[in-house]
Parts: C-alpha cells; structure tokens; sequence
C-alpha cells in the first residue's frame, strides 16, 4: 500500500510539473538536414540576401537623388523596397547564420518579435501595392485629375495608412499566440517563425485559432487581391482604346506592377488563405515569399522601367563624375 501511494505520489509531481513548464524557446528544422546542401544553401542565399539589399537600397538612393523621379509613383517604389528590404530582414540573416548552427533555436519571446515584424512590414506591403494600383488606375483612367488626386497630403495620408494597417494587422496577430499555452513540443518545421506553424505546437485544441487566423490574414490577403486584380484589368481595358504609341510605356509600366503583385500575393494565399496547407510547398513558399520576391522586385522594376534605367545611367555617370574631380 506504501508503494502505491508513493508511486501515486511520484506520478503527480512528474504531471504537475509538466503542466508547468513553459517553452521557452523554439527549435527551427530548417532547410535541409545535408551538411554539403546546407553549405551551398549558405552561399546561394547569402548571395541572394546581397542581391536583396543592393537592388533595393539602390532603387531607394536613385529615387531620393534623382528629380527626374519625384513623382508619386516612385515615391511608393522607394517605400515598397524599404519594406521589402525590411521584410527579408526579418528572416533571412537568422536563416543564412543558422546554416552553420547545430542547434537551430529562437527564444520565445524572439519568436514573438519575429511574427510581429513579419506581419507588420506584411501588412504595409499590402497597403503600398493597393496604392501604387490606384495610382496607376488615376494616371491612365484618370490623368487629368492626377495631381489633384495625387498631391502631398495623398503621400502622407497613404503612408499613415500603411503603416497603421501593417500595426494593428501585426497586434492582431500577436494576440492570437501571446496567450497561447506551450509546454511540450518545440519545434518549427521551417526557418523562422510564423503564426500558422507556431500555434500549432501549442498545448490546447487550435481548430478555431486557426479558423481566426485565415478570416483575419487569409481574407485581408484575398480581398486585396481581388481589388488589384479588377483595377488592373479596367486599367488594361483602357489601355486597349488608345493609340499604341502612347500605351506601350503605360503597359510597361503596368506589366511591372502586375508582376509584382502576383509575386507577393501568390505565396500569401496559400500560406494564410489556404485551409488544407500543402507540407511538401510549406518551405518553398516561405523562401519564395520572404527571399524570392523581395529579390525579383527591384530587378523587375529596373529592367521593365525605362524612367529607372535611364536613372540608374545618369546616377553611374554622377558618380564616375564625382570620383574622377576627387
């Protein structure tokens, strides 16, 4: 009888003190187990990560100096890449120093932090890329009401909408798994955290969280496609009535933007709409929407903008100008 109690005894302690623990951190599995796949993942995105900055930084530095530039859609181009440059950020420096990392581990309240910012520069992306569709529906279906409707009162109140979208989406989200309770598994079958792949190690039924969390980003990510997507068509439709001289640079210019736009919100809707996720593209997503795009961007609006290209030469002239005077 003795023992029974004391084997009882035992059996409550060990439980109470597993409903007590708290994680405290999360362990990332990341890419690839292959110690060869993991060194020349570490160069390829390394390199990528140095394309990300250059191209972005270089379309911000191109817009602020050059004149020829200031006009509201370059003005929205500068912000995209400050937040695409921000965006991978948030990942891709943990992700390439994580390659030589036996042990793959983010704190809790790193964690946290990480779905915070992903959400925050998120959200004001998708803000930003609404604009820039209006501002081009204004200039083509609207041009004679463009600097009306374009003015400097616009750029502010379009950049404090922005950023505000991409806080109070971000706090939303941040409210989903702050409360949330993890006291066993620990481990993120990708390279970062994100919301969908942490609640799901949670200690608790997540059935309506995750119902919660695709009404909140997956239709916000919907709705805003489906916005872009019929502003641009009436915009190609009113493209199509005019003379070819003057819609090809229209066109150019459009074909950049729908690009774009497909890139960011292609991966969006599979990660956060999507009900039934797909394990084997879970990762390539992640990479495509955290690295990829924020790397094809800055390459697609310099090669498919003339007004860039030509920029970007006269930026290269300045500069060989000003070191051959020194």
């Amino acid at each position: 009888m003795k023992k029974v109690t004391e084997a009882a005894i035992s059996w409550n302690e060990s439980t109470s003190e597993t409903n007590n623990s708290i994680v405290t951190e999360f362990i990332f599995l990341g890419l690839s187990d292959s110690q060869e796949l993991q060194i020349f993942l570490f160069v390829l995105f390394l390199v990528f990560y140095g394309g990300i900055v250059f191209g972005n930084l270089l379309i911000v530095i191109t817009v602020v100096s050059d004149s020829h530039l200031h006009s509201p859609m370059y003005f929205l181009l500068a912000n995209l890449s400050v937040i695409d440059l921000s965006l991978s950020s948030v990942t891709a420096p943990k992700m390439i120093t994580d390659f030589f990392s036996q042990r793959k581990a983010i704190s809790f309240k790193g964690c946290l932090v990480q779905i915070f910012l992903l959400h925050f520069f998120g959200g004001s992306e998708l803000v930003i890329l609404i604009a820039m569709g209006f501002d081009r529906y204004v200039a083509i279906c609207r041009p004679l009401h463009y600097t009306t409707i374009m003015c400097g009162s616009a750029f502010v109140g379009i950049m404090a909408v922005a950023w505000g979208t991409g806080f109070l989406h971000s706090v939303s989200q941040l409210a989903f798994a702050v409360h949330l309770p993890f006291c066993g598994p620990n481990e993120v079958d990708s390279f970062y955290c994100d919301l969908p792949r942490v609640i799901k190690l949670a200690c608790t039924d997540t059935y309506k969280l995750d119902i919660m969390v695709i009404a909140n980003s997956g239709v916000l990510t919907v709705c805003s496609f489906v916005l872009l997507i019929i502003s641009y068509t009436i915009i190609l439709m009113t493209i199509q009535h005019r003379p070819s001289d003057r819609s090809s640079k229209a066109l150019s210019t459009l074909t950049a933007h729908i690009t774009v736009v497909l890139l960011f919100f292609g991966p969006c809707v599979f990660i956060y709409a999507w009900p039934f996720p797909i394990k084997s593209l879970d990762k390539f997503l992640a990479v495509f929407y955290s690295v990829i795009t924020p790397l094809l961007n800055p390459i697609i609006y310099t090669l498919r903008n003339k007004d860039m290209k030509t920029a970007i030469r006269r930026l290269r002239k300045w500069d060989v100008h000003s070191s051959v005077k020194s």
